[in-house]
């Protein structure tokens, strides 16, 4: 019998309990962070560590393309074929099967899948972010993979990861680009005030205080998905640093709430799956809590944000423009 008994799809939404998948949660969680670490090796530095991301795609996560040598390599979480595909610019291939097995086990097939491509990569063999920070090659308590809780938890992030596209392009100064940070298991987008915030005191379980000074070192609000925080999972915003009357700021909708426990706005994964109009509702509860970020920490927000359809008379069918196709 399957890990997984009551989740169930509602339209493009699908209904996913986070009691009846924990233990697929937690072992993919762990997976993440072994091929995060690997682009983490070889990937140059980007502010607030936007390399070590991973991303969306139509069939799962990717790294996208990874340096090596004078060529390079990407890694992709298939969750439709439940295969994880490493491909060089050489054109060879290499699969790891997606199924019940340890953590050590699975980090000892990647281990030797890099090194029979030719990718040698050390990466620092525990978790981070974590309370319980098992060495991979030693865990055989992560060891559950139901394929079918993996196919609905990345329907999920597909779902989350147009919504937050969207939302995105509504700002025109810095923002991080709608990636998936296996540290804490999230996908998140973040925009900046363009203002230095105040050096984060760090805290995070096995994880050096380093590590968030670099993540936190410019204002900024963010907000994402994360498989915890409610029956499904919760949406989530907050600000750094927080202002005064951030957490009193009126938001929408009425089912999102300030958790103090958390120190951020939380809504319901099912709040949005079973609304009527799910991408409204979410939208709204993205922009109310941007804009207690940014109204109560004096952003400059007509410099900052502008209409995403503010081209489109131009690119329509048979408009004049190098665009018009």
């Amino acid at each position: 019998m399957t890990e997984l008994r009551t989740a169930h799809t509602h339209g493009a939404w699908p209904a996913l309990r986070v009691a009846d998948w924990t233990g697929t949660r937690d072992t993919l969680h762990m997976w993440t962070q072994i091929v995060g670490k690997i682009r983490l090796a070889h990937a140059p530095l980007v502010n607030h560590w936007w390399q070590v991301t991973l991303y969306v795609t139509p069939r799962g996560l990717t790294t996208s393309t990874i340096p090596y040598a004078t060529g390079a390599f990407d890694i992709e979480f298939d969750f439709v074929e439940h295969r994880l595909r490493i491909r060089t610019s050489d054109r060879t291939v290499r699969q790891v099967a997606l199924e019940p097995k340890p953590v050590a086990r699975f980090y000892g097939e990647v281990t030797q899948a890099l090194h029979e491509l030719g990718i040698e990569t050390p990466i620092q063999d525990r978790p981070n972010e974590v309370e319980q920070s098992i060495p991979f090659p030693e865990d055989t308590v992560h060891a559950s993979y139901d394929p079918h809780a993996a196919h609905l938890f990345w329907r999920q992030l597909l779902q989350a990861d147009r919504v937050l596209s969207g939302f995105r392009s509504r700002f025109v100064g810095k923002v991080s680009p709608v990636h998936f940070f296996w540290g804490a298991m999230d996908l998140a987008c973040t925009r900046f005030s363009g203002r230095r915030a105040p050096t984060h005191p760090g805290g995070a379980p096995h994880c050096g205080d380093w590590v968030m000074v670099e993540g936190y070192s410019r204002e900024l609000s963010s907000c994402g998905f994360w498989p915890g925080g409610g029956e499904e999972g919760a949406f989530y915003a907050y600000a750094y640093p927080e202002p005064a009357g951030f957490r009193e700021h009126p938001i929408l909708p009425d089912s999102a709430f300030y958790s103090e426990r958390n120190g951020q706005f939380l809504l319901p994964y099912e709040a949005v799956r079973t609304a009527a109009e799910p991408d409204r509702v979410l939208t709204d509860f993205l922009q109310t809590t941007y804009e207690a970020a940014a109204e109560h920490g004096g952003w400059n927000r007509a410099e900052l944000e502008d209409d995403p359809h503010r081209w489109d008379e131009q690119r329509r069918p048979g408009a004049s423009g190098r665009l018009s196709g």
